[in-house]
């Protein structure tokens, strides 16, 4: 450790899991810098913590550079558009931030004696041919698919990071992320939580891809950001899964979602977008047995914490439209 306070960089810390983190690490009594270039971060996500005494924005598009003055002993790897609306939208800005930005941040976690933690993603398994997924199985992606520009950007990110640890001897952790949701989460973000809430909300018909017989496993918030901290104080430099076993099909979850919100919404069905992961189900063994990490909230909790947000939020853009 270079100095009492502990120096940490957060790329991509203005996003959804960014800005959770950002407040995470300064509980802890770390100075964070948290860099964003605000394509898919809000300013909004972290307005409430800049004016604390260790907490400093850049803002900036770490594929063209990353600089930090002074030390730093920490680096958090989160930029990226994370939501099929966002990189789909932004298919060569995703390429680059999974290619380049990880080289820049790689590169500055190497002349800064930093240990990098890289936000890999559970995409990196595509559409599974096994159940559930364990880090040891290679994956099913379509390079040249709409989904391709994501899955293959965090590939070859791992690729990177592996690279820059066994070459250059930098201290990395990979965490790859399963659907993750909670507050901050964007309205229009494009994934079936903030979607299902948003049109449950507004009365509006629920829209669910194919027979909505596909599966998705969801982790709250918080419990993903422990699992974070403890991998990037733990001694794992192979990638490491982090998420909520508890699998539910998503037409299950679409009425799970109008039965919370007590919503009068219809389910309508639209065809199944190309390459979309048929199930998606976290194998936690590792983290179990390496971070002594488990999911504490279970899904009806975490979703009651989800919705008040959304509630918010909702309440916000009517009275703005007003």
């Amino acid at each position: 450790m270079s100095s009492a306070t502990p120096r940490t960089l957060i790329t991509g810390g203005a996003g959804f899991l960014g800005s959770h983190l950002c407040e995470r690490f300064l509980a802890e009594g770390h100075h964070v810098i948290c860099m964003d270039n605000l394509i898919t971060g809000s300013a909004n996500n972290i307005a409430h913590l800049m004016g604390h005494e260790r907490f400093e924005f850049v803002k900036l598009d770490v594929t063209t550079f990353i600089y930090v003055q002074g030390e730093l002993d920490y680096v958090l790897h989160f930029a990226s558009p994370a939501s099929p609306i966002d990189y789909l939208k932004l298919p060569i800005q995703t390429l680059k931030v999974g290619a380049l930005g990880t080289h820049k941040a790689l590169g500055l976690a190497k002349e800064k004696n930093a240990r990098l933690l890289l936000a890999s993603t559970s995409e990196v398994y595509g559409d599974p041919l096994t159940h559930p997924q364990k880090e040891s199985y290679w994956g099913n992606v379509n390079p040249v698919g709409m989904r391709g520009v994501y899955d293959e950007a965090k590939r070859f990110a791992e690729a990177m990071t592996m690279a820059y640890h066994r070459y250059h001897e930098v201290e990395t952790r990979i965490v790859r992320i399963f659907n993750t949701y909670g507050p901050r989460m964007r309205l229009d973000d494009g994934r079936a939580l903030p979607t299902f809430m948003k049109q449950a909300l507004m009365g509006d018909p629920i829209t669910v891809f194919g027979d909505g017989s596909q599966t998705r496993s969801f982790c709250y918030v918080d419990d993903l950001v422990e699992g974070i901290y403890r991998l990037l104080l733990s001694d794992e430099p192979e990638p490491v899964n982090v998420g909520n076993p508890d699998e539910i099909s998503i037409l299950d979850f679409a009425k799970e979602i109008i039965e919370l919100t007590d919503s009068s919404s219809e389910i309508v069905f639209k065809p199944l977008p190309k390459d979309d992961p048929q199930v998606r189900q976290p194998d936690i063994s590792r983290a179990k047995e390496v971070l002594g990490w488990t999911p504490s909230y279970d899904r009806a909790e975490g979703l009651r914490k989800t919705l008040s947000y959304f509630e918010e939020q909702i309440a916000k853009r009517e009275t703005a439209e007003a």
